[in-house]
C-alpha cells in the first residue's frame, strides 16, 4: 500500500536521523524494507511522493508570513500582513493572504500543542529533532565548526544590514544563490559556514565542499558511472558552499566538477561561493567554456558580497591574539 507523502518523510527523518534502516523502521512504524526501498528510490533520483505542488504566487511570502504569526504568537491580522505583503512586492490578492495567514497560524498552533516527553537532548528540542540536527550538521562535513557566535559583526567589511539580511536565510527558501569574494582572511569562509550553522539549526541540509574535495567526490564516481546519483544526492542539500575557489588552478575535471553541480542546483537549491577571485575571472583559473557556463547559472539569481581589507588571520598574529598565553 502506497505511503502518503507526509509518512515517507518521516521515514527519510528518521533514516537521516538514525542511519539505519532497522533503526528507521521502528521509529516510523514501518518495515525495514519499505524504508529500504525509499531510500533506493530517493538515491536513484526517482520520485518518492506525489504529485509535484505547482508553485504559487504566495510560496516566497510564506516564511515571512510565518515569521510575522510566530512574533505576533498567531494574533496577527490577515488584512494588516497583506499591506505589509504589498510593501515587499507580493501581487496576489487579500483571499490568497487569507489562506496563507490561516494556514501558517494552523502550523504554529500545532506546534504548540506538543505535551511533555523524556529526555529532552537539548533546550527546545525532542529527541528526534536533536538527533536529526546532529546527523545534518555530520552529513555537512563543515570545517572548522565556526558559528555567529564568534562572528565579530563590527570588524568584517561586509555592511551590517547586508550581513543581517543574509543571516535570515530568505534567500536560500528563494533558490538565490551568494558568492563571496575578497582577499584571502577577510572571513569569507568563516560567514559562510555560519551560515551553513544556521541554515542546520533551521532544519535545512547543507553540503560543504572545496572545489579539490568536490572534485575527488565527483572523480570517485565517475569510477563506476554512478556521476548522476553523486550530484543528485548533493543536490537533495537546500545549501551547497563551494569554499576558496581559486586558491589553486583548476583543470578540466575541477571545472567539469563545478559546473555539474552549479548546473543542478540552478534554481532548485542555493549555492555560496566563496573566492578570492570575483566569479567573472573563474575563467582565469579554470577552461573557458565551462567556467562561463557555470558563472552564468551562478549569478543570475546571486547576491555578490565583496570583501577588503587586511587579513583578520595576519592581524591577530602580530597581535599575539591567535594563541592562548603561555603560563
Amino acid at each position: 500500500m502506497k505511503k502518503s507523502d507526509r509518512e515517507i518523510m518521516e521515514i527519510f527523518e528518521a533514516l537521516d536521523a538514525t542511519e539505519c534502516a532497522h533503526s528507521a523502521a521502528a521509529l516510523a512504524g514501518v518495515d525495514p524494507k519499505t524504508v529500504r526501498r525509499y531510500a533506493r528510490m530517493r538515491d536513484a533520483g526517482r520520485p518518492v511522493t506525489g504529485p509535484v505542488r505547482r508553485p504559487k504566487m504566495i510560496d516566497p511570502f510564506m516564511p515571512k508570513i510565518e515569521e510575522w504569526v510566530e512574533r505576533s504568537e498567531g494574533k496577527v491580522r490577515a488584512d494588516k500582513l497583506h499591506d505589509r505583503l504589498v510593501l515587499l512586492g507580493f501581487a496576489g490578492d487579500q483571499r490568497t493572504t487569507r489562506r496563507a495567514v490561516a494556514k501558517a497560524k494552523e502550523a504554529w498552533k500545532a506546534g504548540r500543542l506538543r505535551t511533555y516527553r523524556p529526555w529532552i537532548t537539548e533546550p527546545g528540542l525532542w529527541p528526534r529533532e536533536a538527533a536529526t540536527r546532529r546527523s545534518h550538521r555530520k552529513q555537512a562535513n563543515l570545517p572548522t565548526g565556526k558559528t555567529f557566535g564568534s562572528w565579530r559583526e563590527e570588524e568584517s567589511s561586509i555592511p551590517a544590514p547586508t550581513q543581517q539580511a543574509l543571516m535570515t536565510l530568505e534567500w536560500v527558501g528563494r533558490a538565490e544563490n551568494l558568492a563571496i569574494a575578497g582577499p584571502s582572511g577577510t572571513g569569507k569562509s568563516h560567514f559562510a559556514e555560519a551560515l551553513a550553522h544556521k541554515a542546520i539549526d533551521q532544519g535545512m541540509q547543507v553540503a560543504w565542499f572545496s572545489l579539490e574535495s568536490l572534485t575527488a567526490h565527483v572523480g570517485r564516481a565517475t569510477v563506476d558511472n554512478s556521476v548522476a546519483k553523486a550530484i543528485a544526492k548533493i543536490t537533495r542539500a537546500h545549501l551547497i558552499i563551494l569554499d576558496d575557489i581559486g586558491m589553486l588552478p583548476s583543470g578540466q575535471a575541477a571545472a567539469e566538477a563545478f559546473y555539474r553541480v552549479i548546473d543542478a542546483a540552478y534554481e532548485r537549491r542555493s549555492v555560496i561561493v566563496t573566492s578570492n577571485l570575483h566569479p567573472s575571472g573563474f575563467d582565469t583559473i579554470m577552461p573557458k567554456t565551462l567556467a562561463t557556463a557555470a558563472v552564468d547559472r551562478l549569478l543570475h539569481h546571486a547576491h555578490i558580497v565583496l570583501t577588503e581589507g587586511t587579513s583578520l588571520r595576519l592581524t591577530q598574529a602580530t597581535t599575539g591574539k591567535g594563541v592562548k598565553p603561555l603560563h
